[in-house]
């Protein structure tokens, strides 16, 4: 099994990338889905925010009202990492079971908003990182989803910055060209590194010809490597 986390700013482009790779043949753990789902009506997570933040976040239905959250949520430090802290073990809880599920063959990618915020980088074999400028993401988080602007950027500030995503980065994926062309890219990058990476990961075979790692990358794969020595006695 080869996994790869999927990132990026909130417009940047995440889906449209996903999808192409669904397409392509991965298997998908969405973690905005995932979160969606823990919090439906009846569910714990969405009794704890009620707990949390008070009926106020609650629609006339009983439903999770998103967008009163999040005027609340992205407010201040505190009341994000009160909403972290309540549905994070609970997306990872459910990503878990769907990797699980995938087989041991899979390429599964996961798509999680926050990966570079919450350090999440070493869990993954690449790190790709869907990037479009700032100004470009307002535009479209206000045209497409019907955001204030005062509400995009505040979720976008609330965010990663784009050098600590770039830090992050193994793929770079640019998506503030022309629409197919980040989808030409995808593809490019499935059929040339995802595919024969998966190959070396299952067969156990060293990549040849590799370069060695330089500072940023270098960083990444020790930050892999101290992973998999926490979790194995034999390293």
């Amino acid at each position: 099994m080869i996994r790869i986390g999927l990132t990026g700013g909130i417009g940047a482009g995440k889906s449209t990338v996903a999808r192409e790779l669904e397409t392509l043949g991965a298997v998908i753990v969405d973690g905005d889905k995932i979160a969606r789902e823990v919090v439906e009506p009846g569910t714990p997570g969405l009794a704890a925010l009620v707990e949390a933040f008070g009926e106020r976040v609650l629609a006339a239905d009983g439903s999770l009202n998103r967008p009163a959250l999040a005027a609340i949520a992205f407010a201040d430090d505190e009341s994000r990492k009160t909403l972290n802290a309540i549905t994070h073990p609970l997306v990872g809880a459910r990503s878990q079971e769907l990797i699980t599920a995938a087989g041991p063959d899979a390429i599964i990618v996961q798509d999680i908003p926050l990966l570079v915020e919450n350090h999440a980088g070493p869990m993954f074999h690449l790190v790709l990182v869907v990037w479009a400028d700032a100004e470009e993401r307002v535009q479209r988080l206000v045209s497409q989803r019907g955001m204030s602007e005062q509400d995009a950027r505040a979720r976008i500030a609330a965010q990663a910055t784009d050098e600590q995503r770039r830090a992050a980065a193994d793929v770079w994926l640019d998506n503030s060209g022309a629409p197919d062309s980040i989808l030409t890219e995808v593809r490019r990058l499935w059929d040339h590194r995802i595919v024969p990476y998966g190959h070396n990961i299952s067969e156990r075979r060293a990549a040849v010809g590799a370069p060695a790692p330089t500072d940023p990358a270098a960083q990444r794969c020790y930050g892999r490597r101290a992973r998999c020595c926490s979790r194995s006695p034999a390293c």
